[in-house]
């Protein structure tokens, strides 16, 4: 088994069942630790000619794969899980270290791989069942079966390298489809270990491919004509990209999971503690850096003096630092996120938000993309919101506008003020209050005194408008990693029917 220093010290593209390292160097990509500078994680080649051999191996994998049994590609999984099982430490310090993230929300991203695999051979599969009805027509049985698609490109995000991708492959290769998997250019060396979880599995060759790069390497990949889905997690830019990219493939299915611009309605009959607790957490977890992130916090005018004393106070108190350490933020992603968050605020400040907690960069000891929240008051004026290149701009990092409200009417109207419709959030003690936001608030989640973020896998996750296109992930994959073939059969015993055409039977002699 490769252990970690030999994967990282080595890395290349796993393509079919083969580590490949050659290439020019001007095209690596190299990673480094966001919390400390001076840990280098590797340098990795990426080579746009690999993306015709990954799709290559993949097709002829595919003619192989599909015709395996069920029994056959659930037992590869079950291997694969406990792979993760057993190498489970050495991909949580993996993530800690390439996304900054606190270990001890690392292990639980490793605890949402491992737990995918039997989530999707279970509940998963029961929403995708083959159907057979008898006698849908006189003596003729009707059927339909659920079919791979075929080879599935796969683009991973950089804020759960290995839970979201994750996501995609294992239904993808559960219904029998082949991956070529792209991770982050951000985090290639959680892609590549993954890549090492599979051939460790005993997956044939072909079956799993891993090429690494940027954007040439994605654009390259999703248009492929051999590639069948485009399996996606990222930014919204990214994903009209690929919507646009693939513009003359209508055949190809898309799974876009894109971004976020998400609100908490914190009503006049809210449990405050609750509601402080659950949008401090949807707020700053994962430093901000989650597609589900509370942006926004709309709070009843009558609670809104005390509840945004107590929720900058509170901000004030989180720990960050060291990732490795006990701290509930850890630093951006790079250079780029950081000097975006602060600009973030900077135009909050031109456009006339009073600044309540201002974010500042932080140094904890090492070199890092270390900051601290940034809390802004917002106005209830809607033309104001939808006017504000901040308010209507996802920052990606820790920053919240808190906005009073006077009737459950104007916070509805102001969730809805954003091109996004990812996830919102309704504190209140009243169901139907809760139910009016069911069913109006334009979001493909809803939550009821929880937080905007920490979603179930045994639930579908997916947006509306700019976050997602109708093909929601996690218990419901399988929706897009298979279609129905329908057969309509007859009983070969069954006299011809010869009505239709309107003459008689044609005598034949018995032999």
């Amino acid at each position: 088994m490769s252990t970690k220093s030999e994967i990282l010290q080595n890395p290349g593209n796993f393509i079919n069942g083969e580590w490949l390292r050659e290439g020019d160097p001007k095209q690596e990509i190299e990673s480094v630790n966001p919390g400390d500078l001076s840990d280098t994680i590797g340098r990795f080649p990426s080579h746009i000619n690999h993306v015709e051999l990954a799709v290559k191996s993949a097709r002829q994998a595919f003619a192989r794969f599909k015709r395996t049994t069920l029994e056959e590609r659930i037992e590869l999984l079950q291997k694969y899980k406990s792979v993760i099982q057993a190498r489970s430490e050495e991909m949580a310090t993996l993530i800690c270290r390439e996304v900054g993230k606190p270990l001890w929300e690392a292990r639980t991203e490793v605890k949402g791989m491992i737990g995918k695999v039997d989530l999707s051979i279970q509940a998963g599969m029961q929403l995708t069942q083959d159907v057979e009805i008898e006698n849908i027509l006189p003596g003729v049985k009707g059927a339909y079966r659920h079919r791979p698609l075929g080879v599935m490109s796969v683009i991973g995000p950089f804020n759960f390298p290995a839970h979201l991708p994750n996501g995609h492959i294992v239904p993808a290769l559960l219904y029998g489809n082949t991956v070529v998997f792209k991770p982050s250019e951000k985090t290639p060396g959680v892609g590549l270990l993954m890549a090492d979880f599979f051939r460790e599995a005993g997956f044939a060759a072909g079956v799993f491919n891993l090429v690494q790069g940027s954007r040439d390497i994605s654009k390259a990949l999703v248009s492929h004509p051999q590639v069948h889905g485009v399996l996606f997690t990222g930014s919204y830019p990214v994903g009209k990209a690929i919507k646009q990219a693939t513009i003359d493939q209508p055949w190809k299915i898309l799974a876009l999971e894109m971004g976020g611009i998400n609100s908490a309605i914190v009503h006049e009959d809210a449990n405050l503690d609750q509601a402080l607790a659950e949008t401090i957490t949807g707020a700053f977890l994962t430093t901000g850096q989650r597609c589900s992130a509370t942006s926004r916090i709309l709070i009843h005018e009558s609670l809104y003096e005390e509840f945004s004393k107590e929720f900058v106070s509170k901000a004030r108190q989180i720990e960050i630092g060291n990732p490795m350490e006990e701290v509930f933020m850890g630093p951006l992603i790079d250079c780029f996120s950081r000097q975006s968050f602060l600009g973030a605020m900077e135009q909050a400040r031109e456009e006339g938000f009073e600044i309540l907690l201002e974010a500042s960069e932080l140094n904890p000891g090492k070199d890092g993309f270390y900051v601290s929240p940034l809390i802004c008051k917002g106005s209830a004026n809607l033309e104001k919101m939808l006017d504000s290149t901040f308010l209507q701009t996802e920052v990606f990092g820790p920053a919240v506008t808190l906005i009073p409200y006077s009737s459950l009417e104007d916070a509805m109207t102001l969730a809805n003020a954003s091109d996004y419709g990812l996830v919102c959030s309704v504190f209140t003690a009243s169901e139907s209050v809760f139910q009016e936001c069911w069913h109006e608030v334009e979001t493909g989640l809803v939550n009821w005194n929880k937080s905007t973020v920490g979603a179930s896998s045994k639930l579908p996750f997916g947006g509306l408008k700019a976050s997602g296109n109708f093909f929601p992930t996690a218990v419901t994959a399988g929706k897009y990693c298979s279609y129905p073939v329908t057969s309509m059969e007859g009983d070969v015993k069954a006299p011809g029917n010869w009505n239709y055409v309107g003459i008689s039977s044609p005598e034949r002699k018995e032999s």
